[in-house]
């Protein structure tokens, strides 16, 4: 009998320390995070789970976390980026660096920040009555399947100076970079309400679309938000997985269908809903909300630091670092792009909206891209 051990082989680090660590694991397409299932994550000190969605690729996983009235996060340091959207409650957040400098801020529902990487941090509960509940979408996933050792990850003592960020970044201030439309940069560590941000004019993504693109703690972690008027939908686009999208005011659906596929898969969306579309599967976004509708996405490889090839065709940054331009997700298919034109895509899209908004007393206003079919209408 041969004493050799049994071959080691497939094993995936991240998902061993997720069994290991004990946590609520909630899959599907999509998930409802003021409902998803909660319970005491030691290594935090809450209440918290994690979201294994069916697009999220290999990069990215998204924990929410639920603090108690009155409630703290445990001390927490670690080897990868995140980037946190507040739910509900209120509350804040303490930093403290190597150098003993501390930054703080406070946050309520629908704020959004960056966690410098590898700073200590703590999360409060301001409210002695209401809980605070916290989503992060983080690179973890890739963090420990690179590197295998837990402790490497959460144990590491190098200081990443250029992460910490002007001290203005901590007060809801930030640096506008006008780069085209689409690309336009808000570099920033805090917005304090993603509500009131002022976006910028998209027109290539249809529907009198508005965004911006975050740069976040000068990290690898991509972030932006879009917005559609009332009454409007965008252009179906498609890019790599692991781009979590999350609502952020007013309601509507999304379509998604993979390249071929005769029917669509519906996800009607609120605040709170979250899904990631899966690897190069078309989707578009509709509000059918009597208020302007926005929407956060979050996934690894930024604006700035792209990380992956599908992240610099999905910015219409450059390939090589001299310029070479990649074709961006707002040209269409036709032309070697990942987007559908109005006038490209299944009729029966048009259809569905103006259905949606009759069953939503919401008057469309899509007439410049269906002059016809709105006038019929």
């Amino acid at each position: 009998m041969s004493d050799q051990p049994a071959p080691r082989y497939g094993i995936d680090p991240y998902l061993d320390w997720v069994k290991k660590e004990g946590l609520t694991v909630h899959e599907g397409y999509y998930a409802y995070l003021m409902g998803v299932e909660t319970k005491m994550w030691d290594r935090v000190g809450v209440k918290a789970a994690v979201c294994h969605l069916k697009g999220r690729g290999d990069f990215a996983t998204l924990f929410v976390f639920d603090i108690p009235p009155g409630g703290a996060t445990t001390p927490q340091k670690h080897l990868y980026e995140e980037v946190v959207y507040v739910l509900e409650g209120q509350g804040s957040t303490q930093l403290e660096f190597p150098d003993g400098t501390k930054r703080s801020f406070e946050w309520g529902a629908r704020s959004m920040f960056a966690i410098p990487l590898n700073a200590k941090y703590r999360h409060f509960n301001a409210s002695g009555k209401d809980r605070a509940l916290l989503s992060s979408t983080t690179d973890l996933p890739m963090k420990l399947n690179a590197f295998i050792d837990e402790k490497f990850i959460f144990d590491n003592d190098w200081v990443f100076s250029d992460r910490i960020g002007k001290e203005e970044y901590y007060e809801g201030k930030g640096d506008l970079y006008m780069v085209r439309p689409g690309n336009h940069m808000w570099e920033t560590n805090f917005v304090p309400d993603m509500d009131a941000l002022e976006l910028h004019a998209w027109n290539e993504r249809g529907g009198g679309s508005t965004n911006i693109m975050f740069v976040l703690a000068n990290g690898i972690m991509h972030a932006h938000i879009s917005e559609m008027p009332v009454g409007t939908y965008k252009k179906a686009h498609k890019h790599h997985n692991g781009v979590h999208v999350m609502c952020v005011s007013g309601s509507g659906y999304s379509l998604l269908w993979q390249d071929g596929e005769k029917d669509f898969t519906r996800i009607d969306w609120e605040h709170g809903m979250v899904f990631p579309p899966a690897n190069q599967q078309f989707h578009q976004h509709f509000n059918t909300s009597k208020r302007p509708a926005r929407y956060f996405a979050s996934a690894v490889g930024g604006i700035r630091y792209p990380f992956t090839e599908g992240m610099r065709r999905a910015s219409g940054g450059t390939t090589d670092g001299k310029g070479g331009a990649a074709v961006a997700t707002s040209t269409s298919v036709k032309l070697g792009g990942d987007q559908i034109e109005y006038e490209d895509q299944d009729p029966r899209i048009h259809e569905m909206f103006l259905e949606a908004c009759r069953k939503n007393g919401v008057e469309p206003k899509m007439d410049k891209a269906f002059p016809r079919k709105q006038a019929a209408e």
